[in-house]
């Protein structure tokens, strides 16, 4: 009988994964976050759960899940199978086993208690220099037998650069960093899986979790912050009894940091041999042919690239804002609609009738002090101005004001003393 397997994580709609679980699922596999959502919208039931399977737990309590984690351990009943897995054991996880686990056994690959590269990995360390390092690594990319290449960077930013200098150069390459949409990242990890693409730069959200078949080498772009990540890092490749080549470039100033780690681990390589592009150990040690350069050439570049994978609709969340209001006071007929404090900037009449139901502010068009473009100018059509008066005749019109103008005390002093100089 196949089982029924759902993946329930955050970034997606959740409309598709209620769906799947009101049919009826046997192994949830998901985030903490979206586990609790759809447990405290009674979409998901954990009372009947048998198994409970912790993956990467060091890392989740590392980023803060415990409570989650505790919360979702309460759900479920007492009476189950707990497993949690981890490349390194740390002291928080023994005390997460032995709160939640009755009886725990600790069954580890390697034969130490020490987190410890997979043994079919070769390890190779180059001082390099900082601007030379996208020379180097162009050259490692045509190495002999290379299949899957994942690059780590300490920074998104890092992450990028180095993508976009390598496709300038004729490589295939995708990248994975938290900057990026879900429906992005998976879309890079579909590519990179189906050989769309065959260098993946990423940062350490893909060191953990992540299981790709045939990655042959490793480069760390930068030096690593401990010897843990240094384990995960190199531990995409070399996977299942397979072969692998691990390459760290360590910068003048991360000298101390790799000391720290070779000593952690005893690598014996405290004192990695300066390399650049042109140095003929890099070429020997990686088995690149002598004639690569900097650029690959056109005939290698058989790779359908990352533009050749779709992009999946997973109908991410997030995305979609609700307009905003306008402020109080504020019509909302735009630009010449209403003015601040509500005042009404430019209306017709009718529009006028029908707000307030009174009549409003009649605006006077006048040329010359006589009124014109009004019904009520002896008939006239709008825009016409009205006859001139006779002689002597009395105007109709309103006499036209003058405008006041106001003088400060000091100037009204000057003026009169000219009044009285002048008379």
């Amino acid at each position: 009988m196949r089982a029924r397997v759902l993946t329930v994580y955050g970034g997606r709609a959740y409309e598709p994964q209620i769906d799947a679980l009101a049919k009826g699922v046997d192994i949830v596999v998901g985030t903490p976050g979206r586990l609790l959502d759809l447990a405290e919208r009674r979409h998901l039931d954990l009372s009947a759960v048998r198994a409970l399977v912790l993956d990467e737990a060091d890392k989740m309590l590392d980023l803060g899940f415990l409570p989650d984690v505790e919360r979702i351990v309460r759900l479920t009943p007492d009476q189950r199978q707990t497993m949690l897995f981890s490349a390194t054991m740390p002291g928080d996880v023994v005390t997460l086993a032995r709160r939640h686990m009755r009886r725990p056994t600790n069954i580890r690959a390697e034969g130490d208690d020490e987190p410890a590269p997979a043994p079919n990995t070769r390890q190779h360390v180059f001082r390099a220099h900082q601007m030379d390092k996208i020379e180097v690594l162009a050259r490692l990319l045509q190495a002999r037998d290379r299949g899957l290449t994942m690059v780590f960077c300490q920074t998104k930013r890092a992450a990028d650069q180095v993508a976009t200098a390598l496709a300038g150069r004729g490589f295939a390459v995708a990248t994975v960093h938290g900057d990026l949409g879900q429906g992005q990242r998976e879309r890079a990890l579909r590519a990179f899986r189906s050989g769309k693409v065959d260098v993946l730069t990423a940062t350490e959200v893909a060191a953990r979790g992540l299981d790709v078949d045939d990655v042959t080498h490793v480069v760390n772009y930068e030096c690593p912050d401990d010897e843990k990540t240094y384990v995960h890092r190199i531990g995409r490749t070399g996977r299942a009894g397979r072969a692998g080549v691990a390459v760290t470039f360590v910068d003048w100033r991360d000298m101390h940091r790799w000391k720290l780690i070779d000593g952690a681990l005893g690598l014996d390589m405290a004192e990695p041999v300066e390399t650049y592009s042109t140095s003929e150990h890099l070429y020997t040690e990686l088995d690149i042919p002598r004639e690569a350069t900097g650029t690959l050439p056109r005939a290698m570049q058989e790779r359908a690239g990352l533009e050749a994978e779709a992009i999946e609709d997973i109908g991410e969340t997030g995305r979609i804002r609700t307009p905003r209001r306008a402020p109080a006071g504020r019509g909302s007929g735009g630009r010449g609609s209403a003015g601040r404090g509500g005042r009404t900037r430019k209306s017709t009449g009718d529009e006028t009738a029908q707000a307030g139901g009174t009549a409003g502010r009649r605006r006077r068009r006048t040329r010359a002090g006589r009124e014109i473009g009004t019904a009520d100018s002896a008939g006239q059509p709008q825009g016409q101005a009205a006859p001139e008066q006779a002689p002597g005749q009395a105007s109709e019109q309103p006499p036209r004001l003058r405008r006041r103008r106001r003088t400060s005390a000091r100037s009204g002093n000057q003026s009169e003393e000219t009044r009285r100089k002048a008379s």
